[in-house]
């Protein structure tokens, strides 16, 4: 009998408001816990972003106790490092550990303290059939299907996801109600694109959470300038939390310093009589953050950002050119030679970039929301702050753009409009319940009707995605973790190697590799020449020990990058070796060609390691 009474009681509770609202909870965690179990194990890829990797290998090292040191090194890294440098012995810190002056450091950082509690195992054959499967014929002797460390970095990036979206959640109940703040999570939750960067490895997922936060901070700071509670104090510390998120942004991703102009110019708006006050206070908090890593940077490299820095020339030289160079020249380029760059990126940044933020059509709720008279005053304020990030960010994107875009377009760490999805999805939904409460449907049940096929129309590319796309768990080409770390691993720990994909290298297979090396005079029209800075680095910094090149260098077009290269380009060099049945150059040092690689990709030793 008492157990009977139990279960009505239960039963009873279900039924209650109280009940069905935790049982609707219930149903909503385990169809999310469904959908990232099958994007996981049907739509997951190991890291094809050369930031994501390069980042990874940089939070190993910091969680290793290496410091804040890089086994990707940039030859223009080398150039600002031995510039700088005061040592008459390995100057460019090659041999005692190359510090990092490319990468932000709250992500490393962050990566560095998952990869202290999360059980990361670097074995690109780990046994399993989840994580590989045994093959006699491939170097190594295992296939890799999934790279561990790259599924527990997805994972983590996919709980910053979530955390970002109960943010939007809540800000959105708050702007508009519970229905439209509902109808927002549904649609983030179902952004192929979203997705796409959870799984990248990439800092996308932190700096969204990052941009939520300064995006409450700021309606937080808003509400208790239009409605006193707290005083100046209040106003004065959320302008600096303001401040604080804005400049962790910037140290996550150096494009988001741009983000403090649209945030002073908010505070200044609308901060009334205390806008001077409010304005300095997140201006200083902002410098204060920022401050310990440009003084670092400084005094390893004598520029505030390294080699990041340079991005705005970047892309005059194309195919990563100054980046590779080891004795660079630095033209003058006019002011309207910049201008030219934003006018030339911003039309793909607009056209293309802008619509995938969010998937497609819903931008044009958004823009139309914008321009809505909602009765939310502070919403009617914060749009203006959305407007001005929509504007900076593009022009920082188009600034900043390099071939790296081009190489993996819109899945990248140059994509900043996508920072913008929260906010396209709320204001798209604002947008999208106003219309619908003017149209006058025949029956209510109407109502339910066209939000699902709101959602389910504007949610078609991860539906296709999960249920008809082919699974590719390995980006190959031209990643495959166990053969990368099969061709390192023949190195010993110490021993350097130079590679088109350094990145990959020091990520799957932990060791110190160089970027594949041009000229210091290479000019777009000039013959590509890689000796002089080859033999540099070996002869007078570290022995090279073995030289690693996958597609990016052996599909490589065969009239303007083989032929038109010259005959000391390294697409000449692959072409000799092809034509002239193994005729290296003379002194070159690395003449034992290893099995298994060839012809999709070539690894070159200085003798028989395998």
């Amino acid at each position: 009998m008492q157990s009977l009474n139990l279960l009505q009681e239960s039963i009873h509770k279900m039924e209650s408001s109280s009940g069905l609202r935790y049982l609707k909870l219930a149903v909503f965690i385990l169809s999310l816990l469904s959908l990232s179990i099958r994007y996981d194990v049907h739509s997951y890829q190991n890291m094809s972003s050369p930031s994501a990797m390069d980042a990874a290998q940089l939070g190993r090292n910091i969680a290793e106790g290496r410091g804040y040191t890089t086994l990707n090194v940039r030859p223009f890294s080398i150039y600002l490092v031995k510039k700088h440098s005061n040592r008459t012995d390995d100057a460019a810190r090659l041999k005692s550990g190359h510090p990092d002056i490319s990468n932000a450091p709250v992500y490393p950082v962050v990566l560095a303290g998952l990869m202290k509690i999360l059980p990361f195992h670097f074995d690109a054959g780990l046994k399993g059939s989840f994580w590989s499967i045994s093959d006699s014929k491939v170097p190594g002797g295992r296939i890799g299907v999934r790279y561990q460390p790259d599924f527990l970095i997805t994972l983590f990036n996919q709980f910053l996801f979530f955390a970002m979206v109960a943010l939007v959640f809540f800000w959105a109940r708050r702007m508009f109600d519970f229905y439209a703040a509902r109808l927002s999570v549904f649609l983030l939750l179902l952004s192929e694109m979203l997705w796409h960067f959870s799984a990248s490895g990439l800092s996308t997922m932190l700096l969204l959470l990052i941009f939520m936060l300064l995006v409450w901070c700021l309606t937080l700071w808003e509400s208790e300038v239009r409605e006193p509670k707290r005083g100046l104090t209040s106003l004065v510390l959320l302008s600096v939390a303001a401040g604080v998120l804005t400049g962790v942004g910037a140290l996550t991703r150096y494009s988001f310093l741009s983000m403090i102009v649209p945030v002073l110019l908010f505070l200044g708006i609308f901060g009334g009589q205390r806008r001077i006050v409010c304005c300095v206070s997140a201006l200083f908090a902002f410098a204060l953050v920022l401050t310990p890593w440009i003084v670092r940077n400084y005094s390893v490299s004598g520029t505030p950002f390294g080699t990041a820095g340079f991005a705005f020339i970047e892309s005059f030289s194309g195919k990563f050119r100054l980046e590779r160079t080891l004795q660079p020249e630095f033209p003058h380029y006019a002011l309207r030679a910049y201008f030219s760059k934003i006018c030339t990126n911003l039309v793909p940044a607009l056209q293309e970039d802008l619509f995938k933020t969010d998937g497609g059509w819903i931008v044009a709720f958004f823009m139309v929301g914008l321009m809505m008279g909602f009765r939310n005053l502070g919403l009617r304020r914060l749009r203006y702050f959305a407007v001005g990030s929509l504007v900076t960010l593009a022009i920082t994107q188009a600034l900043t753009r390099t071939q790296l875009s081009d190489e993996t377009p819109g899945i990248n760490s140059e994509n900043m409009l996508v920072l913008l999805s929260p906010m396209v999805v709320v204001f798209g939904v604002g947008a999208f319940y106003t219309l619908l409460d003017n149209i006058k449907l025949p029956f209510p049940q109407l109502r339910y009707a066209a939000t699902f096929a709101f959602i389910f129309l504007l949610r078609l590319p991860l539906w296709f995605t999960l249920l008809f796309a082919p699974s590719k768990p390995v980006a190959y080409p031209p990643y495959r973790p166990e053969l990368i770390q099969y061709s390192a691993h023949l190195m010993k720990e110490d021993e350097l190697m130079m590679s088109d994909v350094p990145w990959a290298v020091a990520w799957y297979g932990n060791r110190q590799c160089v970027w594949l090396t041009l000229n210091a005079t290479a000019q777009p029209d000039d013959q590509i020449q890689w000796q002089e800075s080859f033999f540099a680095i070996n002869d007078t910094m570290k022995p090279i020990h073995g030289l690693y090149l996958t597609q990016r260098t052996m599909d490589g077009r065969f009239l303007t990058e083989f032929l038109r290269g010259g005959e000391l380009s390294w697409g000449c060099f692959v072409l000799n070796l092809v034509t002239n049945k193994g005729k290296f150059p003379p002194g070159f040092p690395l003449t034992k060609t290893a099995p298994g690689f060839w012809p999709d990709q070539l690894l070159l030793c200085d003798w028989v390691r395998w």
